[in-house]
């Protein structure tokens, strides 16, 4: 771990930017969850957030608004669909939660993946407020009951077809009203017809817009992760 000292620019108060770099203060010292770099900041240690490996982080260095504008409101429930192994979920967990839960965040996390919710599962051992639950996130039924009240802000990372309904849908029943939601998409995933992918990103901006939802960005995310674009956008009814 680098012992370098810094200050970077707050984006809250666990995330840091600095150099073109995204850090988040280590909810569990000592410990890396993906062979990230660890390092100080004023004697506390970060994290540095891999935008090589999270769409997140990779929007928060593209957007062209304020990056912390993207994250969840610390100590709040939020919910991510398509959780994956875990990296984004953990950087999340240290702007969410804290050390040991010090700010009292709940990230409820859904995979359909057996293996990525073991990953997820060993995380929330030292994680507390790290929810994973096994389930299809189209399958509100099977999980819902476990969202207790709406949350402000959610984000949707999943690999199955009809990626927009899935969003619209889950914002729908899930979202709190000027919650913001925030749809990783890969155009190839929407392509039904022979549109190219300026085309299929236009439309899906459009069928947000059209189902009440305000369009803050569209943020292409060429450079870390190839035909994606993160939509970001906030429930305004």
């Amino acid at each position: 771990m680098s012992g370098r000292r810094g200050g970077g620019r707050s984006l809250s108060w666990a995330v840091k930017f600095e150099k073109r770099g995204l850090w988040t203060r280590n909810a569990v010292a000592g410990t890396s969850v993906y062979g990230e770099t660890r390092r100080k900041f004023s004697g506390r240690e970060y994290r540095r957030w891999d935008a090589q490996r999270s769409k997140l982080a990779a929007g928060m260095l593209l957007t062209k608004n304020d990056p912390g504008i993207l994250l969840p409101e610390a100590g709040t429930q939020i919910l991510y669909l398509g959780a994956g192994h875990g990296t984004t979920v953990s950087h999340l967990h240290d702007h969410l939660c804290g050390k040991d839960n010090e700010r009292g965040g709940r990230l409820v996390a859904i995979d359909i993946a057996p293996r990525c919710l073991r990953d997820l599962t060993h995380l929330a051992q030292s994680r507390k407020g790290l929810v994973p639950i096994l389930g299809d996130v189209r399958k509100f039924t099977t999980w819902g009951a476990l969202i207790q009240r709406r949350v402000g802000w959610l984000f949707q990372d999943v690999a199955q077809a009809g990626q927009v309904d899935i969003f619209l849908s889950a914002c729908a029943r899930f979202l709190a009203p000027e919650g913001l939601a925030l749809l990783s998409l890969k155009a190839a995933s929407e392509r039904f017809s022979k549109k190219d992918e300026d085309e299929v990103f236009a439309e899906v901006g459009q069928r947000i817009v059209a189902a009440g939802y305000h369009l803050v960005e569209a943020i292409s995310l060429a450079g870390f992760e190839q035909q994606h674009t993160l939509f970001v956008a906030r429930r305004i009814i």
